[in-house]
């Protein structure tokens, strides 16, 4: 172990914590103060946090993995006072992965409180700009596992059907009642039918129209394909539109997606919905179809999304992530990703096995 004295500017600085970590080779280490203690060697991890951890009595260790761009020591320093009174640092562990630019920190902790926690966690990232998960066993990325995402505004940064609607000059009318369906405040079913019903009479065209401006969410293209380079599987489940998963899937290259047809009659929409409505029971299941039919253990299963209508999938999986999710959503879920890009969920995955 050897120890830095952190100047306030330091403090302060990304840049110094980047240079540590990328020149200096910066992996384990503790802050006392304004000291930055580097550890070379963990002989016993325990005894970090505050030496009265006897080591025949070893706590349960929860992972706090912490993001965000350009973060800096003063950041960390906070994020953890903030949450003293629900968890002990033992120690910070730097999370790097191949293909992903920059970096994470994952925060070593023992739990000392739950009550609230995730409300606290929530309250914490706000008010320091950061990203927080805290995770107890994630899915491996080494091992082979599934992710199976929502689509619009989690693949996707737009809700498809309020983009068509805005075409269809019904934009305003659509767009609440999808505001209130992602809000759980609707059930989905009838939401949709109600939506769709609104477009009756488009012209077809329109939907390429939106297809061909599709944003990707940041992130995703490089979260599916360092996935995929792990021998994982990567799929979508939407209650949007298949006209625009099927792109999708040619487009990212994935392995399967379920969503919901439009009927087209005269090259105009009818404003039915074709098929069975993929809502959230629907999800859910192909969640464990997925699983069944490419031999993944259920431990090793992802789901992300960002509306009530992905919670039943996402408590479906071993690990459910809330991607630029509402309130509601960020909740219940395992972990969220608040405003970060899609493929820091892998330092979330790379920091259970560390």
């Amino acid at each position: 172990m050897f120890k830095l004295k952190i100047t306030t500017k330091n403090l302060l600085s990304h840049l110094y914590l980047s240079d540590l970590i990328c020149q200096q080779d910066l992996s384990d280490f503790t802050l006392v103060g304004d000291t930055l203690c580097c550890i070379k060697t963990l002989v016993d991890q325990y005894a970090l946090s505050s030496g009265s951890i006897s080591s025949s009595v070893q706590p349960h260790i929860h992972k706090l993995v912490i993001f965000t761009q350009g973060i800096h020591l003063q950041q960390l320093s906070q994020t953890t006072q903030a949450l003293a009174d629900y968890l002990d640092v033992n120690f910070y562990r730097v999370i790097k992965v191949d293909g992903v630019s920059d970096f994470a920190i994952c925060a070593h902790v023992v739990l000392k409180a739950q009550d609230n926690l995730n409300e606290q966690l929530e309250n914490v990232a706000k008010r320091f700009c950061v990203e927080l998960c805290l995770v107890d066993k994630t899915p491996s990325l080494t091992k082979q596992g599934l992710l199976l995402m929502d689509m619009d505004s989690t693949v996707i940064a737009v809700e498809c059907i309020d983009e068509i609607a805005v075409l269809a000059g019904v934009g305003e009318q659509v767009s609440t009642v999808t505001s209130q369906a992602m809000q759980g405040k609707l059930d989905f079913a009838q939401s949709l039918r109600t939506r769709v019903a609104c477009l009756a009479g488009a012209d077809e065209s329109i939907l390429q129209q939106v297809r061909d401006a599709l944003p990707l969410m940041p992130g995703v293209m490089n979260l599916v394909k360092i996935l995929k380079s792990y021998d994982w599987k990567v799929a979508i489940a939407s209650g949007g539109f298949s006209y625009f998963a099927d792109y999708l899937q040619d487009r990212l290259n994935l392995d399967a997606v379920v969503a919901n047809g439009l009927a087209i009659q005269d090259k105009k929409l009818t404003g039915e919905v074709q098929g069975m409505i993929v809502d959230a029971g629907v999800k859910a299941q192909t969640l464990k179809r997925l699983a069944d039919e490419w031999s993944i253990l259920p431990s090793q299963t992802i789901a992300m999304g960002d509306g009530a209508n992905d919670l039943i999938m996402m408590n479906a999986a071993a690990l459910g992530v809330a991607c630029h999710a509402k309130p509601i959503v960020r909740q219940q879920a395992d972990i969220a990703i608040r405003r970060g890009d899609l493929d820091s969920l892998l330092w979330v995955l790379k920091a259970g096995q560390v």
